[in-house]
């Protein structure tokens, strides 16, 4: 049976950096303020608001590249996509086909995940299931997000608009047939969709109508459709309770402990967040990996930017055994356990 094992990982994020202090410029809040609630002193920002070059599946060509390199494959050598954004180029086609034509690889299949915060490991739980059925040999999964373009930065749009910022990464998962490699051991995925509008950009589509709505009847919508919305306590009660309960189901199908664990790194959403699970899962500092406070909230960027991370900084060596794991919008969560 073939195994999944990580290849190649890189990411990459744009050089204009926006401080907590710059945005207090923006909006009624302070340093103090964010980073008590969040945990984030700053984030990337693409310099300009509207840009047709530096697009999200242009970060995502920027991480792939380097994950291909650590992967000592070339575009050609891979054979399948999967690419989790909730910003996309356009809304349709998905930047996975852009991708597919940046990096010049053959006419594969390119798929998009539009998973949110959860999006990059749900992306990888597809890669690990196709690897693992025999299909492809090498896929390339890329969670990237520009959500700058799309907050609001007035006093209206506070409490959401300080906690995002942009990036990508991107993995490479290859086949193996070696009983002894090292790969993914196991995977789940769970949605809530009750819970939908609870974290949600609600506006256009189906539900409230498209851009002529926007043009001919703008006072029909309101700031709440056309911005992401968060009910913020409503979500840190559940994220605090699905991560503990995904993080365990990912060990016990794989025949773990939590004492067997060398890393966790979890969707960079929220420090407070990060800090409740560790807690209650008792586990030390150096068995959790957090950068939120860099980068903010990446949504499908953050778990691949910061195992790129961990890689660089040497908190990840081979032989760990790692767990990533997701909670967001939908609400879906969800975990990816593996031996690097």
């Amino acid at each position: 049976m073939f195994k999944s094992i990580i290849t190649g990982v890189g990411h990459y994020v744009p050089e204009n950096i926006v401080t907590n202090d710059d945005l207090s410029k923006l909006m009624a809040t302070n340093d103090e303020w964010i980073t008590e609630r969040t945990g984030i002193k700053e984030r990337r920002h693409r310099k300009n608001r509207v840009d047709s070059e530096e697009t999200t599946s242009f970060y995502g060509f920027k991480a792939s590249e380097i994950a291909l390199k650590n992967a000592n494959l070339t575009a050609k050598d891979i054979d399948y996509i999967v690419f989790a954004t909730l910003s996309p180029d356009y809304f349709f086609p998905g930047s996975g086909v852009l991708l597919q034509e940046m990096l010049g690889c053959d006419t594969i299949g390119a798929l998009d995940v539009r998973n949110q915060c959860s999006g990059f490991v749900y992306a990888m739980s597809v890669a690990d299931a196709f690897i693992k059925s025999g299909l492809y040999k090498n896929v390339l999964v890329v969670g990237a997000e520009i959500h700058s373009f799309g907050l609001d930065m007035s006093d209206r749009g506070r409490g959401v608009s300080v906690i995002f910022g942009d990036g990508a990464g991107a993995v490479v998962l290859s086949a193996s047939e070696d009983e002894n490699a090292k790969g993914i051991l196991s995977v789940n995925m769970h949605s809530e969709g009750k819970y939908a509008e609870e974290l949600a950009v609600k506006f256009p589509g189906t539900k409230l109508g498209w851009s002529d709505v926007l043009l001919n009847d703008p006072d029909s919508l309101t700031a709440e459709d056309i911005y992401p919305v968060m009910n913020g306590n409503f979500v840190f009660k559940h994220a605090v309770t699905r991560f503990p309960e995904t993080i365990l189901e990912a060990l016990e199908k794989a025949g773990k402990k939590i004492e067997d664990l060398d890393l966790l790194i979890p969707h960079q959403a929220n420090i407070r967040i990060a800090q409740y699970v560790q807690q209650l899962l008792h586990l030390p500092d150096e068995k959790v990996f957090v950068n939120i406070q860099k980068y903010g909230n990446t949504t499908a960027a953050s778990i691949p930017i910061a195992l790129s991370e961990a890689i660089l900084e040497g908190r990840m060596k081979r032989g760990d055994l790692v767990c990533l794991s997701a909670f967001g919008s939908g609400f879906t969560w969800g975990s990816v356990l593996f031996e690097y």
